[in-house]
């Protein structure tokens, strides 16, 4: 039994599923409006604005060779908080705009099947300095964080999510990628799900190499309670949930 669903699941790291996909049926392909290349928020809700590209003071440069072979997974941080300029690097690193939005499309800073960037970055705050303590979700098209939702005990709750793993509720910040998986769907239907993996890769190894610029350091995250960690981060679990966490602090 375990050996036919390691074949099954095998499937999935394959490219065969698109030989099965009728992309003449896809939503895109039938005229149906392209989705929002951001989750809508409240006009109302609070939201902070970060340091822009070309505004950044005190982010040293650094060659890529070196950022390439000091990359590492870190898990122990000192208290030290991240400054807002320092998130604000990161965020534009792993999902920043670099070119305006054309019909529902964006290009950023990382690679997208079909430019659909089907994902969402929560923030975790727990050291950021004149920011409390909370989650967060970045608006990459306008360079901002939004402020979603003040939590009680986040980081012991961000632990016991991770299966116990305590460098998320040690670290300065966490990031949780969200898949809006429709956004990838519209376009390629069944095909849509590997590729959405493949993205939160591009995106989490930009985040490693971002660190290594300022001194902090960053560790994957890929076993964690799906169920928990999307009650947390209060989301449906269904048309949207989390695929990837990395903690990220000083080093």
């Amino acid at each position: 039994m375990e050996k036919d669903l390691i074949k099954q699941f095998r499937y999935f790291l394959k490219d065969s599923i698109r030989k099965r996909v009728d992309f003449s049926q896809t939503d895109q392909n039938r005229g149906r409006e392209v989705p929002p290349i951001e989750k809508p928020y409240p006009q109302n809700a609070k939201r902070i604005d970060l340091v822009p590209p070309g505004k950044w003071n005190h982010i040293p440069s650094i060659d890529l060779k070196i950022a390439i072979a000091n990359r590492q997974s870190r898990r122990l941080y000192r208290e030290q908080p991240l400054t807002l300029e320092e998130v604000s690097f990161l965020l534009w690193a792993t999902q920043g705009l670099r070119g305006n939005v054309i019909e529902g499309h964006a290009y950023r800073t990382v690679p997208s099947a079909g430019c659909r960037h089907a994902l969402e970055t929560y923030l975790a705050i727990l050291r950021v300095e004149g920011l409390d303590i909370g989650v967060y979700r970045y608006l990459p098209l306008s360079h901002q964080l939004l402020f979603e939702f003040s939590e009680e005990n986040l980081s012991n709750k961000l632990i016991r999510a991770a299966f116990g793993q305590p460098y998320p509720g040690n670290a300065a910040i966490t990031f949780i990628w969200a898949a809006i998986p429709y956004r990838m769907e519209w376009r390629y239907g069944l095909a849509a799900h590997r590729v959405i993996a493949m993205d939160v890769g591009h995106v989490c190894q930009n985040l490693y190499l971002a660190c290594e610029a300022i001194q902090a350091g960053t560790c994957a995250i890929a076993a964690y309670d799906q169920e928990a960690l999307d009650a947390l981060l209060r989301m449906d679990g269904e048309e949207e949930f989390a695929v990837y966490m990395a903690s990220v602090g000083k080093v």
